[in-house]
């Protein structure tokens, strides 16, 4: 049920998205009294978003989403960030109101416009990191592992395969064994240089596909397409 509920968020994330921001705008620029029944609606709707968050987190599914006109194999968009970045924007959007109530009334602060600035630029970023399903994909030209704040690339040539990490290993994060440093290429800021993030897909799954592209150069280059991606789940270890 739980697996089958974040599938369906991830599929339908950017539908779920804009439901929840049209929601958010109504609310916000609604009248007062119409947006105190808003609030406590969103309330709940914030409250639940974060509960699913909660439960859907652990959920990391030993597949990839094909992109052939990329190409690449992309770790699932993950669902928590989905329904964390819901759970956000309800208070976001009473902030928001406030905010354009008091500069009707007349008694906005330097600090209120402040303070409603940071959280129009985090809510956009959660929309954002949840918008684009940031994670990591498998290139014909290498490894790259994105998040809304930069990104990193490692190209098949300067990295060994991944250590198979043992099933009582539950760290977030799969460490990489990069041998040529001088090929890695980081933009803005990279949340790490030595690790790729787990917590959205099945490390196991995640390390042998690395290795086996590690292992097997000739393979590359149909990395992205369905027929390539049959193939590699058909040579990859079966995942508990």
């Amino acid at each position: 049920m739980i697996e089958k509920l974040s599938a369906a968020t991830v599929r339908h994330r950017h539908v779920v998205l804009t439901l929840g921001l049209l929601l958010v705008g109504v609310n916000a620029a609604a009248p007062e009294s119409a947006s105190a029944v808003g609030q406590r609606l969103l309330f709940l709707l914030s409250l639940t978003a974060l509960v699913l968050a909660a439960v859907v987190m652990g959920v990391r599914p030993a597949s990839f989403v094909v992109q052939p006109r990329i190409p690449a194999f992309a770790t699932p968009g993950p669902a928590w960030t989905v329904f964390f970045a819901l759970g956000y924007l309800g208070p976001a959007s009473a902030h928001i109101g406030a905010l354009l109530r008091a500069s009707r009334q007349g008694t906005l602060s330097t600090f209120d416009v402040v303070l409603g600035v940071l959280w129009v630029l985090l809510a956009a970023l959660m929309v954002t990191w949840a918008w684009r399903g940031h994670g990591v994909r498998l290139h014909p030209s290498g490894v790259r592992q994105t998040w809304p704040l930069g990104s990193l690339t490692v190209p098949w040539e300067a990295m060994l395969a991944p250590q198979a990490p043992p099933a009582t290993d539950r760290r977030p994060w799969l460490p990489m064994r990069i041998t040529e440093p001088e090929l890695v290429r980081g933009r803005g800021i990279p949340r790490s240089r030595r690790a790729l993030r787990t917590d959205v897909v099945d490390k196991g799954f995640l390390a042998s596909a690395i290795g086996h592209y590690v292992a097997h150069p000739e393979h590359r280059a149909a990395i992205g397409g369905h027929a390539e991606y049959e193939r590699l789940c058909a040579e990859l270890p079966a995942r508990g």
